[in-house]
């Protein structure tokens, strides 16, 4: 029986074939972690798991692809400005709708509460979104560069290498944002506690818009970059699924966690795809099934989950009675 690495008509063991899937990837777990950090934001805000995130990405690419089919007859550069300018309005317009009507009348109450909310946001969105823009899957293009770069014998797509450097940027921003700037410090003091952070003079209804606001830019981003890539389609409210193994790894609360749990998740999925099958293929059971990378991660998380429940770069929580 052939394995997959054979199939491909490639060395399984070479090199130069190995140095291409592990970049391959991380370039996927790059863009895992684009998700992951909206995620890291509301919940850095608010200590909820926003359920809506995934559905925000696709209603974010869906506005953006829309909005360019609006402008189509200006010049490319101006249509792509416009069409991300109105997409990032339309968000931060989600945001202080969240925020009057979902996010006030639950301060204080349990998290549970807020969780449900933002399943019932992620099914209001996915409906809106399909209402206004129809259900069909719309390619874009903006001019993302899609050649092949080959280092050595290894190929790596341009446009992996430019979401890359895209989500490095953004996530250093971030960073930086939340450790450096009174917003930031402020966004912590309210994930910590919402009455006390109230109660200092801290306006917590401002700081859930600038919160959601940034995790919709976040959102959009991450929108156009799967877009360009996958085509915007529905299924990608399913990358919220392959976002929670990333939190896992690199902990709720920790944006370099997401980016670094990402890259775990990309790297670990495509080489246990390749390499781990093609061993156990080879010296264990012939009939082992070669697709194991939808599920990989999930395997991986539950790992972390029970000797490492609160991440790599996650707090762990002490109880004292």
């Amino acid at each position: 029986m052939e394995t997959f690495a054979n199939l491909l008509g490639v060395d399984p063991f070479s090199i130069w074939f190995f140095f291409e899937v592990l970049i391959g990837g991380l370039m996927a777990g790059v863009m895992y972690s684009l998700v992951a950090l909206g995620f890291v934001l509301i919940f850095k805000a608010s200590s909820v798991f926003n359920f809506a995130q995934g559905v925000m990405v696709l209603f974010a690419a869906l506005n953006f692809v829309g909005f360019l089919e609006v402008f189509s007859d200006l010049p490319v550069v101006l249509q792509v400005a416009l069409a991300f300018i109105v997409t990032m309005a339309v968000m931060i317009l989600l945001a202080l709708v969240v925020e009057r009507v979902v996010l006030r009348p639950l301060v204080n109450q349990a998290h549970i509460s807020l969780f449900m909310a933002t399943i019932g946001i992620a099914i209001f969105l996915e409906g809106f979104g399909e209402l206004i823009w129809g259900s069909n899957i719309k390619p874009l293009d903006i001019g993302i560069p899609d050649d092949v770069t080959f280092v050595g014998d290894a190929m790596i797509q341009d446009s992996d290498l430019f979401a890359a450097i895209v989500a490095s940027i953004l996530v250093v921003t971030l960073a930086l944002f939340f450790h450096y700037t009174r917003i930031g410090r402020a966004l912590r003091a309210v994930a910590d506690d919402h009455q006390a952070a109230l109660s200092i003079g801290i306006p917590l209804n401002h700081i859930w818009i600038i919160v959601w606001s940034v995790a919709g830019f976040v959102a959009l981003v991450a929108g156009i970059m799967w877009g360009s890539k996958l085509g915007v389609q529905f299924s990608l409210s399913i990358l919220a699924l392959k976002a929670l193994p990333v939190l896992i790894l690199g902990g709720f609360t920790s944006i370099p966690g997401a980016i670094v749990g990402g890259l775990i998740i990309g790297a670990g999925e495509k080489l246990a795809e390749i390499f781990l099958v093609d061993a156990i293929q080879t010296y264990i059971y012939s009939g082992f099934p070669a697709a194991i990378e939808e599920w990989f991660a999930y395997i991986l998380a539950l790992g972390f989950l029970v000797f490492r429940p609160q991440g790599l770069f996650g707090e762990k929580i002490i109880e004292r009675v």
